[in-house]
């Protein structure tokens, strides 16, 4: 036996539902079904969704396809609506996904990464030139 240490990382059904978790979350959005009024002309991407060890938190990454401002529309109050209609998300999670003993609760947060890239990419162009 190795006596490295070993880091652990998601286990496979952490990975697993995180990924239904996504579909499921991702299908309501596209079918703009909840009562929030900033979410129906906004498309919103489901980029990752990270679940706790015991599956009863999940952390929902979300990009706004806003194109900057879309109808005085931004990044942050699209997030505000996905927080305020949580129960209905969690609702929808609960009927697709029966397979859950309890639902997840949802923290929705903007997906950072794609922007973070672009700064490094922009910075490593400087530095070659």
């Amino acid at each position: 036996p190795s006596t490295m240490a070993k880091t652990e990382g998601p286990s496979q059904r952490q990975l697993r539902v995180g990924e239904e978790l996504r579909h499921v979350l991702a299908d309501v959005l596209n079918r703009g079904e909840s009562n929030e009024e900033v979410l129906f002309d906004v498309s919103i991407t489901v980029t990752e969704v990270r679940i706790s060890p015991d599956l009863k938190n999940a952390t929902v990454f979300v990009m706004p396809l806003l194109g900057g401002k879309v109808g005085g529309k931004n990044a942050d109050e699209v997030l505000a609506a996905l927080k305020r209609a949580k129960p209905f998300f969690r609702h929808q999670v609960a009927k697709e996904l029966n397979n859950l003993r309890t639902v997840p609760d949802l923290k929705f947060m903007l997906d950072t990464s794609f922007d973070a890239g672009q700064r490094m990419e922009a910075l490593l162009n400087k530095i070659q030139s």
